[in-house]
């Protein structure tokens, strides 16, 4: 019978052992969750600041709610900005968008992309970033869909990408903006 018995430890104790080491590993990793998220978190607070004060230098503070920034300079309301995910030949597309009010767009700016290096990253150049700035949210699409905006060349689909998310994204929130009036 002892045999038995020293043959059940025996199997059962890589089964202990792994089971020891998964929970000290998923403790420390708590444990570093835990300290670096609010350091994350400022730093992305950080970098959204710096985009936004980017596309209004006079702003002076900003609200955000409902996914919607609020810009203000000395207490007046200049604008509103939001975050647009495009579907790009490489994968998501972020583009903040600033609107100057509830029908015309402020700037847009890429905040972050894969696309193609040399084609599809060139809708992060000020070339087809500024070509956004002033328009009327019902004039943004492509020259060749009857808008204000031209595709970069051998880049379509980015292109398209970043024209398709702006649009439906700001009228989106200039509706949810209505509603909360």
């Amino acid at each position: 019978m002892p045999a038995k018995k020293s043959s059940t430890l025996k199997n059962a104790f890589p089964i202990i052992l792994l089971t020891i080491v998964v929970t000290v590993c998923v403790s420390i990793l708590t444990f570093v969750d835990s300290l670096t998220r609010d350091k994350i978190s400022a730093q992305e607070d950080e970098a959204v600041k710096a985009l936004l004060s980017e596309m209004f230098p006079g702003m002076s503070h900003f609200e955000y709610q409902d996914e919607i920034y609020t810009i203000y300079a000395d207490g007046d309301q200049i604008g509103y900005a939001f975050l647009a995910v495009g579907n790009g030949y490489g994968g998501d597309i972020n583009i903040l968008v600033g609107l100057e009010d509830e029908t015309t767009i402020k700037g847009i700016t890429i905040a972050s992309q894969s696309e193609t290096p040399g084609l599809g990253t060139r809708i992060a150049e000020p070339a087809f970033t500024d070509q956004f700035a002033g328009l009327a949210i019902s004039d943004v699409s492509l020259s060749r869909d009857g808008g204000q905006i031209d595709a970069i060349t051998s880049s379509t689909i980015s292109s398209s990408a970043v024209v398709e998310a702006v649009s439906q994204t700001a009228m989106e929130k200039v509706k949810q903006l209505k509603e909360n009036q």
